[in-house]
């Protein structure tokens, strides 16, 4: 494994500057493996344990974060007028270019995902992946079969945009249902509902892949997300 600059690594958290970084290991507060560091130039592991002032640092500068995102905040990294969903991060990890993983509109909430591993991203987002990705959607109107079947051939929106087939499942609630799409057209969701003469009044998404949103979080709640978890974004495609 390559080696870094501890100074480096210890930026790399997003919580210190470089130059913080090297004023923490000059005055004795910064560990490696328990071992007290005394020079910035001195080479670790990016995997070393590093802890300063004996909390343990998290230095990978690849980052996943699952967020319940709530209503009225922009799916964006910034935006001169509106608050942005990075708004609900600490400074220290707003630092480290995390990025929303594709979108959701501003009155919708759900499950949403930051990163700054723009490879993996792409894959989630990509089309051609069809990774699915499943709402609960509460509608003007009461859903039936004749919704579930249009939803299943394929939907053509007001556009004459042609929507791949999408799963549609009935709730108890007449008004609500459980929409699966494999495919991110712009608000494509809301549209195909228009298209059967049902518009949404609200919008929540519930998983990505077999990834489902945490029961814990409260809207605008976050926490890391786990190697399993996103693993767990693509188990539908490797099905």
């Amino acid at each position: 494994m390559a080696l870094s600059r501890l100074d480096k690594l210890i930026a790399d958290s997003g919580k210190y500057s470089r130059s913080e970084a090297k004023a923490l290991i000059r005055a004795g507060r910064v560990c490696v493996d328990g071992v007290t560091a005394r020079a910035p130039e001195d080479k670790c592991a990016a995997d070393a344990p590093i802890t300063v002032d004996g909390e343990a640092l998290n230095t990978s500068r690849t980052r996943w974060i699952m967020l319940h995102k709530p209503e009225g905040l922009l799916s964006a990294t910034e935006d001169r007028d509106q608050p942005t969903v990075l708004d609900l991060l600490p400074a220290e990890l707003r630092r480290l270019g995390l990025f929303p993983v594709g979108r959701l509109d501003k009155d919708t909430t759900g499950l949403l995902l930051l990163t700054n591993e723009g490879e993996t991203a792409h894959r989630i987002t990509s089309p051609k992946h069809h990774v699915p990705k499943r709402y609960l959607a509460r509608v003007d109107g009461s859903l039936d079969g004749e919704d579930v079947q249009a939803f299943a051939e394929g939907l053509t929106l007001g556009d004459g945009t042609r929507c791949l087939p999408a799963v549609l499942e009935l709730c108890d609630r007449a008004d609500e249902g459980r929409v699966t799409v494999y495919e991110g057209k712009y608000h494509q969701v809301k549209r195909m509902f228009a298209a059967v003469g049902k518009p949404v009044l609200r919008l929540h998404r519930e998983r990505i892949g077999a990834l489902a949103l945490d029961p814990a979080l409260a809207p605008g709640e976050f926490r890391p997300l786990t190697a399993a978890e996103l693993a767990a974004v693509f188990a539908a495609e490797e099905d």
